[in-house]
């Protein structure tokens, strides 16, 4: 007899899935009853209501300059990594290369490359030829550090993809792009959509790479990091978190929506094909 299948079983798993769901969202709900505390201290019992944190955050110019800079570098970086993931993923699927799992060790190798090992060979690759600390430089360093997240979502979706598609293109005259622009990019949108929301979100929350190599322009993360040592500002720090993971929340259950949605109209068309 199966454990799971038990009534004890049963009582242990809901049990495990209500502390798992605890230890996950516990922390945000308590950072949203902190966010209205007319209090400096976040601490119970509470002191109030108030939106005067909100207020404070929606005036102060240097916590919305630092997010500009966030989302300008995370939207720049995670396009450039959904573009080069979406080349190196048709490369790795559809062309035979030599050493391609060398090659696919290569480009997921980011992925086990700590982030303070990886900030500093950038810092001093950047020093070695010349190129000053910017916004540029944050971006090189978020493509690279996003790119084997694309390429892990975007492999397995042009996996999925039968080859006489494109195959059937190529008989009828099509050329590869035509045939890549028509063919395989309406089939993998979903796919890349994901992708570019993975990157995205791996480049606006990234700090210890941007740490390294940022410039005169402080990032989300960065400014974040340096607010929490004044106490006097924790309140508002708290105040942007919510408004950051609300919209968060929102971006990705509409894109989750929009992702299935997608994807059995696709699945319709191709088995109408």
């Amino acid at each position: 007899m199966d454990v799971a299948l038990s009534r004890n079983g049963r009582i242990a798993l809901r049990a495990l899935f209500v502390l798992v769901v605890l230890f996950l969202y516990l922390p945000i709900a308590i950072l949203l009853i902190f966010s209205f505390n007319n209090s400096e201290l976040p601490a119970f019992p509470l002191s109030g209501f108030t939106l005067h944190w909100y207020h404070q955050f929606l005036t102060n110019a240097d916590l919305k300059a630092a997010l500009q800079t966030s989302a300008i570098i995370a939207a720049i970086s995670s396009v450039g990594a959904v573009v080069l993931g979406v080349l190196a993923s048709v490369a790795l699927t559809r062309r035979r290369i030599r050493g391609r799992a060398a090659v696919s060790a290569l480009l997921l190798s980011p992925l086990v490359i700590p982030y303070v090992v990886f900030g500093i060979s950038l810092l001093l690759l950047f020093h070695t030829i010349g190129i000053p600390r910017s916004i540029l430089t944050v971006v090189i360093g978020h493509i690279v550090i996003s790119l084997p997240y694309t390429i892990l979502v975007l492999v397995p979706r042009l996996e999925q993809i039968d080859v006489s598609l494109e195959e059937a293109a190529y008989d009828l005259g099509a050329s590869r792009l035509r045939t890549f622009r028509s063919i395989t990019l309406p089939l993998i949108v979903p796919a890349v959509v994901s992708a570019f929301l993975i990157a995205f979100t791996t480049s606006f929350d990234e700090y210890a790479v941007a740490s390294f190599v940022v410039g005169t322009r402080t990032t989300f993360p960065i400014y974040l990091y340096s607010a929490l040592r004044f106490p006097n500002q924790l309140p508002q720090v708290i105040a942007v978190a919510v408004v950051v993971i609300t919209l968060s929340l929102i971006v990705v259950v509409a894109a989750e929506v929009g992702r299935r949605v997608a994807e059995e109209r696709l699945g319709s068309l191709e088995n109408a094909g």
